[in-house]
């Protein structure tokens, strides 16, 4: 027994909304360089801390990967663009769980959880001194 067609494209709509979304905001960024528009988000912690957080940065790192800039981005945050590989590998875990119509997102090891958060720290307290 095959599946209605509305079970079809449900799927294929849900397998399209985040691929869709992830292309516009790349599409966003290449357009709308971050360093030449001020639209974007500004860091609350900045502004009124004066300190650089963890995520201080990734907009334009992100925007000048995107331009093909690994150095430029990996000098704006060296810690988003290291972790960006396991970023994407859990989004495709996440993304395959959408497809199968599994509920919720894997859950990372709760060590990789705490170590993501001492490098986190060290990465902050390292780059404000």
């Amino acid at each position: 027994m095959t599946a209605p067609t509305h079970s079809r494209a449900a799927l294929l709509l849900r397998a399209a909304v985040p691929v869709a979304l992830l292309a516009f905001v790349a599409a966003i960024l290449l357009r709308f360089p971050p360093a030449q528009y001020s639209f974007y988000p500004q860091c609350p912690i900045h502004h009124y801390f004066g300190i650089l957080c963890p995520g201080c940065g990734t907009t334009r790192a992100l925007a000048a990967l995107l331009h093909g800039n690994l150095g430029e981005a990996l000098r704006l945050n060296a810690l988003t663009m290291l972790l960006l590989p396991i970023a994407i590998g859990y989004a495709f875990a996440g993304y395959s769980r959408l497809l199968a119509r599994r509920p919720g997102w894997p859950q990372p090891p709760r060590p990789a959880i705490y170590a993501t958060l001492a490098v986190a720290i060290a990465f902050t307290l390292a780059r404000n001194l």
